[in-house]
């Protein structure tokens, strides 16, 4: 099954995974759909989940009323008696503030749920061919329960394959159009409900219990709705509500010292105060940051079961990487032929390309290519001699060609001069002493005989994957320690290491060795990462902070871990890491703007309410006038541009919020320099730029 490498023509790749959902910020379906559900949330029940905004609510609940009075010609006592229009036009910036905050977080969820409906639009309710007769719906099975699966019918349910070999297109889940293996036994048998098999037969257990598939957990996962608020962020919000209850008691102790000053101070008034005040931006986008932060992981294809997980990502300072497939290629390279006494090494590069000309592992292909590349070997043509292919098995552990009478093997080592001796040759001393240099040197001998005559050896070699040294240098800078883990010996793990450029590694890693490892690391008050496939890698994975399970593992590793790479890519880990440090990196820029952009919009409407109460010349001025340092032209339109301002720089960095503050590999020192001097002064400075230019035009039309 090594030759499939793409759906057959009647299969059209698809794109319907969660990679091919990359939506616009702006699209207009999404848009509508968030306008509308953002005046949904304007429930109390739903709103007093958010205090910061809740808050804003009720205050604009109460300029209503207000409003409505005095719209009738009435007043509230206590209510101050500006004239009906301020009231209005305060009631309204304080609605459109609350409908901003909520319309951040019905964009964020709105694609999340335009995810789900594809995800739901590919999953039918299919019937399950039990084994033994009967049918089942899929809906319906039970773990333990097993299924037949033909060529172009949907595999019913997640679970793992205990009989057959076949070819699966995964795309409905991945995004990915070239199909996969799946075969019983092995790291390689899960599979997922909803793919479908391309060729062959497979027996499938289920493993999944109802409602709990991964396509299930994935729905809930990009739907908003069931997303529960990470550690971080209910610490945050608390800090928020903390501070806005603060504000409160800071508004409402002005009234009488307003009274006491002679200074009347509308009720509209006070809540502009309070709201200009209180975290408005940072309250209103908190919410959309987390959704917005899952919905990352999801387009990189990765199925984070949960929250904490996603968060934990960002404050990781340790990565455990498997060598293979993670940090070197995992498919062994041929880089030396290595010949015996007596022959020359052009023919033992032929002899190695004859015998490698049917092999379709990459380990095969690299020598046929390396003999093109190093002396010009073109690979032969053998349809018009009397060849006879020998194919790899376990048992001999070598292949070959059997061609114009020569017979060619190559292989492991001890088989090669097991067959050697077996046809009555002998096998130099060379020979070891050049399988022993190889080895020692981290690579993996490889033999090649002729008849009884030993030609050589080739190098088989791991290649760490290109730009892996520059991507662990970002890390360090990150402050994350970087850990290779393989079962080589010490001498192999320490070059590979050194080549690859990462901190340190485990060598001959056992199941025992990679939780002890984790453990000792936590116990220094770390956090962990680390991926895996197998089952002896479950107890790593669940001691692990962020455990990554490969897709294509066992259910063991999967159910061990709180993430699932539904590539399968083990260098996702990285990338995951990078979305975690953007997570908070993005929140923690927001929440200096948003603290920066209030300590400026004191300035403004501070000043204004109790500028006229120390009047000391006929045109109103005195000495408040100094800290009216925009020049705004009343306080009325100071208060008015200020909650402007307020209302609207919440849409403004929605954008922002969803799609992240670009990714820098910066230590703390750097990030917080870099935050304070980008998000910190920008909030300062922002406002007072924005709110001037809302007063010029509020105070010439209006006349306020």
């Amino acid at each position: 099954m090594t030759g499939v490498t793409q759906a057959p023509p009647s299969v059209p790749p698809t794109q319907s995974g969660p990679r091919a959902q990359q939506r616009s910020l702006l699209e207009p379906a999404i848009l509508r759909t968030a306008a509308l559900e953002s005046l949904h949330k304007l429930d109390p029940r739903r709103m007093v989940r958010n205090p910061v905004m809740f808050v804003v609510e009720i205050g604009a609940l109460l300029t209503t009323l207000v409003w409505i009075v005095q719209a009738f010609g009435g007043s509230i006592s206590g209510a101050g008696s500006d004239p009906a229009w301020y009231t209005f036009v305060v009631t309204i910036w304080l609605w459109l503030t609350v409908i901003f905050g909520n319309f951040a977080e019905a964009i964020a969820e709105g694609r999340g749920r335009a995810q789900a409906a594809s995800l739901r639009a590919m999953r039918s309710e299919t019937l399950a061919r039990l084994q033994g007769g009967g049918e089942k719906p899929a809906g319906e099975l039970m773990p333990g329960d097993v299924v037949l699966v033909d060529a172009g019918e949907v595999i019913p349910g997640d679970g793992t394959v205990i009989e057959g070999i076949a070819s699966v297109d995964e795309s409905a889940i991945t995004g990915e159009s070239a199909p996969v293996i799946r075969e019983a036994g092995g790291d390689r048998s899960a599979v997922t409900g909803g793919t479908r098999v391309l060729s062959d037969h497979v027996v499938v257990e289920i493993t999944q219990k109802p409602g709990e598939s991964f396509l299930d957990r994935m729905i809930a996962l990009v739907e908003g709705a069931s997303r529960r608020k990470t550690p971080n962020e209910v610490a945050l919000g608390i800090l928020l509500a903390g501070l806005t209850l603060i504000f409160l008691v800071v508004v409402v102790t002005l009234r009488p010292f307003a009274d006491y000053a002679g200074t009347e101070t509308s009720l509209a008034t006070l809540i502009s105060l309070l709201v200009a005040l209180i975290p408005t931006t940072i309250g209103a986008l908190l919410s959309a940051i987390g959704i917005a932060g899952m919905d990352r992981l999801v387009r990189r294809n990765v199925l984070a079961l949960s929250g904490r997980a996603v968060e934990a990502s960002g404050d990781v300072d340790v990565l455990l990487l498997d060598k293979t497939g993670t940090i070197t290629l995992g498919n062994r390279q041929a880089s030396e032929f290595v010949p015996m006494p007596g022959v020359t090494e052009r023919e033992l590069a032929e002899a190695a390309q004859l015998a490698s000309l049917a092999d379709e592992t990459p380990e095969g292909r690299s020598i046929v290519v390396l003999a093109k590349e190093r002396l010009g070997i073109r690979a032969r043509e053998l349809a018009e001699h009397d060849a006879h292919f020998v194919p790899f098995t376990a048992q001999t552990r070598m292949s070959g060609v059997d061609v114009d009478g020569v017979r060619l093997r190559k292989g492991a080592g001890d088989a090669i001069e097991k067959w050697i001796a077996a046809e009555g040759g002998t096998n130099p001393p060379e020979l070891r002493a050049a399988m022993d240099r190889i080895a020692r040197d981290g690579g993996t001998p490889l033999a090649v005989a002729r008849d009884n005559q030993a030609l050589g050896v080739v190098h088989l070699q791991d290649v760490v994957k290109e730009g892996m040294r520059e991507r662990f240098d970002h890390l360090r800078a990150m402050g994350i320690r970087t850990v290779m883990v393989t079962g080589d010996n010490p001498l192999t793990a320490a070059k590979i290491a050194q080549e690859a450029g990462v901190d340190d590694f485990l060598a001959e890693a056992t199941p025992e060795a990679k939780l002890a490892l984790i453990k000792e690391q936590q116990e220094g008050g770390r956090m962990v990462a680390m991926t895996g496939d197998g089952t002896n890698d479950a107890p790593a994975l669940a001691q692990a902070d962020v455990g990554v399970a490969m897709n294509t593992g066992t259910q063991a590793a999967r159910e061990a871990g709180n993430m699932v790479d539904l590539d399968s890519n083990p260098t996702k880990l990285i990338e995951i890491v990078e979305v975690g440090k953007q997570l908070l990196i993005t929140r923690g820029a927001l929440t200096t703007f948003s603290i920066a952009n209030d300590i400026a919009k004191y300035f403004a409407i501070l000043p204004a309410i109790f500028a006229a109460t120390y009047a000391t010349s006929a045109d109103g001025s005195g000495p408040l006038d100094k800290l009216n340092i925009m020049n705004l032209g009343t306080p009325r339109s100071a208060i008015i541009s200020a909650i402007i301002f307020n209302a609207l720089v919440i849409p403004m960095l929605v954008p922002l919020a969803l799609r992240g503050v670009r990714f820098r590999p910066l230590g703390a020192t750097q990030l917080l320099r870099r935050n304070l001097m980008i998000y910190g002064l920008g909030g300062l400075i922002a406002p007072f730029i924005g709110i001037k230019l809302v007063d010029l035009v509020v105070h010439n039309l209006l006349g306020a």
